[in-house]
């Protein structure tokens, strides 16, 4: 008996150990991860620039008159030429061109000769107000442009008053204001 009592021990020892090496139970399973939040949206888009403003177009003009047979800047003119440089404060200036004219009084190549002259005496006032040279252009026209005709010849008092008019430069000023 003794022999069936030692098997029947060791069957029970082998289903005592048989059970505690049996698979354990699978663990629960982790619970499923929480959904993932969408991402931010991106930020919008920086609004476009603002177009940069266009350059306004500035023209201006003036015109100065000069003695007979001198190309002196007179004090009247001065004023003008002076409120020209004012008004160009705030131009981002691109050219002047200073356009000497003549009366019919004396030859055509004096009087173009006298234009030139009335022309770059108006640029030496201009530069000597700070106005670049580089910037102001000369020409003279002599006396092929009037803006005034007068009855008469020779040299009189009168006529020579008359013809005041086309002894000028004119000057015409162009840029873009500044802002």
């Amino acid at each position: 008996m003794n022999n069936k009592l030692s098997i029947a021990l060791s069957a029970i020892v082998l289903l005592a150990f048989a059970g505690c090496a049996a698979t354990p139970e699978p663990a629960p399973a982790p619970p499923p991860p929480a959904p993932e939040a969408p991402p931010p949206p991106p930020p919008p888009p920086p609004p476009p620039p603002k177009p940069a403003p266009k350059p306004e177009k500035v023209t201006t003009a003036s015109s100065v008159n000069f003695d007979f047979d001198r190309y002196v800047i007179r004090p009247d003119a001065r004023s003008k030429l002076d409120d020209l440089v004012g008004q160009l404060r705030n131009v981002n200036l691109e050219v002047i061109i200073a356009v000497g004219h003549a009366d019919r009084i004396g030859s055509d190549a004096y009087n173009m000769k006298l234009s030139v002259r009335r022309a770059d005496s108006v640029k030496a006032y201009l530069v000597s107000k700070g106005i670049a040279a580089s910037r102001i252009y000369t020409e003279g026209k002599g006396k092929r442009q009037p803006i005034k005709d007068c009855k008469g010849s020779g040299k009189t008092k009168e006529l020579i008053a008359c013809l005041e008019p086309n002894r000028r430069a004119e000057t015409e000023a162009v840029g873009s204001a500044i802002r």
